[in-house]
């Protein structure tokens, strides 16, 4: 009975505290520069965060960058677990970074899912003045001439780093790769000829490619785009198993109170599903996921393992 009591009371206290909640500014921290995919997401939800949760709800957006985000993601570790500091990222600090480079935390333990958000694919591109009309045309080329051709990435680790090692990996060829730091660098020599080639993200690269200074040959998602319908995929032009997409999601510090994490998981799914921000965020190439906490947490898992076994077949260093 006594036991009972306990229970009862606990679980009344926890109750009272998810009610009052938010009780100070909620922060979604971003731990990439504004400016990019995870900040416009990040501001997205900003926008109209306060209204959903609201009793004067403030929410503001805190860009903290760094250690290819793993700064941003540490901070947010060691935060404590009540709902005022939210994590708003891509996949770099969930899946890549900790197997790269040394982290103050673990990303399958120390963080609370709550749900990715929107996911994008990259594109494999070449300035419009390649010879390249085509992805069999790039293969033939790298088999013939190994090592010779030039892959553009905005940093080592990134999505478009380790998507053009998946894509040699899964066709026994080989390149160079050329890090940069951020994709402006790499659109940049691009668009002058410097390299050969990127696999960029489809928001990063759609406008270029529509303005017909570079050419789209191939997708990694696992169907076509109906932004590049003409594109074919990876899997469709006979390479398997390289598909990627780039995601953007929400977390928080482990120990979220059950009640928190569904007032935030369903404000969130609620504000990306008004007609107005999904159609806005669909015309900029991403698809909408908004998937559970606890589908996140198996989709995480399967990320981290399928990045660590390609860092350690390919011998990905982060320098």
């Amino acid at each position: 009975m006594k036991k009972s009591l306990i229970t009862l009371l606990v679980a009344a206290t926890t109750s009272l505290s998810a009610l009052a909640w938010p009780e100070k500014p909620v922060t979604l921290l971003v731990p990439f520069p504004p400016g990019g995919s995870t900040d416009l997401i990040a501001r997205t939800i900003s926008a109209k965060l306060p209204e959903k949760l609201g009793a004067g709800a403030t929410v503001i957006v805190e860009n903290r960058a760094g250690a290819t985000g793993t700064i941003g993601a540490a901070h947010v570790a060691r935060s404590a677990p009540d709902g005022h500091t939210l994590f708003v990222s891509s996949l770099g600090p969930f899946v890549i970074a900790p197997h790269l480079i040394k982290v103050n935390y673990d990303p399958l333990k120390d963080l609370e899912p709550i749900t990715v958000v929107v996911q994008a694919p990259n594109v494999l591109v070449v300035p419009a003045a390649s010879p390249h009309k085509s992805l069999a045309d790039v293969i033939a080329f790298k088999k013939a001439n190994p090592g010779r051709m030039s892959f553009a990435s905005s940093g080592n680790g990134s999505s478009d780093h380790l998507t053009a090692e998946l894509f040699w990996q899964q066709t026994g060829t080989s390149g160079v790769h050329i890090p940069y730091r951020g994709g402006g660098p790499v659109m940049n020599d691009l668009l002058g000829n410097q390299v050969d080639a990127s696999f960029m993200n489809i928001n990063t690269a759609m406008g270029q490619i529509k303005a017909g200074k570079l050419r789209a040959l191939a997708i990694t998602s696992a169907q076509r785009s109906s932004f590049l319908p003409d594109v074919p995929t990876l899997e469709e032009s006979g390479v398997k198993n390289a598909g990627v997409q780039s995601w953007q999601a929400v977390a928080a510090p482990k120990g979220l109170p059950a009640d928190v994490k569904k007032r935030l998981h369903d404000a969130i799914v609620s504000i990306i599903k008004e007609p107005a921000t999904s159609a806005r965020l669909t015309e900029l190439g991403f698809e909408i996921v908004l998937n559970t906490p606890e589908q996140f947490a198996s989709f995480q898992a399967a990320e981290y393992a399928r990045w660590a076994k390609l860092i350690v077949a390919r011998n990905i260093k982060a320098d």
